[in-house]
């Protein structure tokens, strides 16, 4: 196929769909023979949101239904000898967003009766969430004499909103814990369990009793089971490289040099590769452009109320230290914003130690920190944010051909537009707002720098030049030089 009639799957997440109308595909059946080939016949999968999860789902789908046709070509046609059809129950949660308790009932009701009616089942005429599952099941191992395959996507989807509301999550916490509840008691009917989300809900509280499900979103082994790794890149995706950099006017090697600057960066486990963001990958190669594709697909407003009530500065969100147990604590017990930020997507694994089970943690690529910034601006600018933007722009074309007077002009201007409140009048609140606009602005930036004279306030890194900046509030300049 050239690369002029490349098909790109963006927003497709149907695995049949992809196959069968020659979208892209980048091969990674070799990871569903070694989820469906292993002593764990449940599992559960971590990944932030459209990071290629509900087609991992669709790919067992297909899998499980015995569709070799779909596979042919791809690793795992070499593996799997056998191909045994299995009756699926496939529950897509994503839709189940901003429901109250009846809302929600009503809404696994749908999911249920679509499973029925697909699978020729007469429906359970009960009110029961629980009792129309197990009923479920269980009739269509009868039916069938095959144990069942039960594919959850999105599990969490319905409580996401709601994560950081003390009075609503425990009401519709219960409602999935009770949908989920068979799942455990039909444990002889079913041959395999997967379920995707983005956070970890503790097993106890959402799972109740199931607690044989393993966790692999930290397993070595499947570290790329979901994203697109730099050797995928180089090999199966060489022709959009190169078809991407003709569109840019540049090499083929600076392109893939822009690409990991943007899209690249996320480690899942330590040590693992490099994996790059699939959807802004994928638009990215459709649009010719190096656009904020993922961040600007919509950030999560509970991640900012998260923020919030964690009162996380922006700059504290680079370089966290935390141990293994940390990714795994149940989202609703966090003691710290840690493992939500992690999980969304918004900071990944930047160095590890696992033997000692520690982690620096820190955010990925270009993309996340000025669309993160940018989502943390209005709490310093209020109102004038989008003024902010366009002159944060400028500051940053006047920094990259070194007329640092000019920047400052702007940035003497920004700051004037910044409305006088209570937690304006100490020098901290400007740090973070520097530590904002120059992190948009994709130059490295620490705060509270130590040196053997003391601390730096500031300290921002171009490819040319070092700035040490120092911040005096009421003071004169002639104070902050000293």
């Amino acid at each position: 196929m050239s690369t002029a009639r490349r098909k790109y799957p963006i927003g497709i997440q149907t695995f049949s769909k992809i196959r069968e109308e020659g979208y892209l595909y980048i091969d990674k059946t070799e990871y569903v023979y070694r989820m469906t080939h292993t002593n764990s016949r449940y599992m559960f999968l971590s990944r932030p949101r459209r990071f290629g999860k509900s087609l991992l789902t669709s790919t067992l789908h297909a899998y499980f239904e015995g569709r070799k046709d779909l596979f042919a070509g791809l690793a795992i046609e070499k593996l799997e000898t056998e191909w045994t059809e299995y009756p699926v129950l496939h529950f897509d949660m994503s839709l189940g967003k901003h429901m109250d308790v009846d809302g929600l009932n009503r809404y696994l009701h749908y999911l249920l009766r679509n499973n029925e009616e697909r699978l020729g089942v007469s429906a359970c005429e009960t009110e029961d969430v629980n009792v129309r599952l197990s009923s479920l099941i269980m009739d269509i191992y009868r039916q069938t004499g095959k144990k069942v395959v039960v594919l959850i996507d999105e599990y969490d989807a319905p409580l996401l909103d709601v994560v950081h509301e003390e009075e609503n999550l425990p009401v519709l916490r219960n409602v999935m814990r009770n949908f989920y509840s068979p799942l455990k008691a039909c444990d002889p009917y079913l041959r395999y369990v997967f379920l995707t989300g983005i956070t970890k809900f503790s097993q106890l509280s959402i799972f109740s009793e199931l607690n044989n499900i393993k966790n692999i979103s930290m397993l070595p082994e499947y570290g790329a089971v979901c994203g697109i790794t730099q050797e995928e890149m180089e090999t199966q995706m060489a022709p959009d490289i190169a078809l991407f950099a003709g569109k840019l006017g540049t090499s083929a090697e600076k392109a893939l040099e822009a690409l990991k600057e943007n899209y690249d960066g996320y480690h899942f486990t330590w040590p693992s590769a490099d994996v790059y963001n699939p959807f802004s990958l994928l638009n990215a190669f459709s649009d010719g452009m190096l656009e904020s594709y993922w961040f600007g697909s919509g950030t999560p407003t509970y991640l900012i109320e998260m923020l919030r009530k964690f009162d996380v500065q922006p700059s504290e969100i680079e370089g966290i230290e935390a141990v293994a147990e940390d990714f795994d604590a149940p989202t609703e017990r966090m003691e710290s914003i840690t493992p939500l930020l992690y999980q969304s997507g918004y900071i990944t694994i930047k160095e590890g130690y696992p033997y000692g089970g520690i982690y620096r943690l820190g955010i990925p690529n270009k993309e996340v920190r000025t669309g993160l910034m940018s989502s943390l601006l209005p709490n310093y600018v209020q109102r004038k944010s989008q003024q902010g933007r366009v002159t944060i722009v400028k500051m940053s074309v006047a920094v990259s051909e070194g007329r640092m007077d000019d920047a400052l002009r702007l940035l003497q201007t920004f700051l004037s537009t910044v409305p006088y409140c209570n937690h304006t009048n100490y020098e901290g609140h400007y740090q973070q707002l520097l530590y904002v606009i120059f992190s948009m602005m994709s130059y490295e930036v620490d705060v509270e720098v130590r040196t053997p004279r003391g601390r730096v306030d500031v300290v921002m890194r171009t490819a040319t030049r070092l700035y040490l900046i120092e911040l005096k509030l009421d003071k004169s300049a002639d104070r902050a030089v000293e």
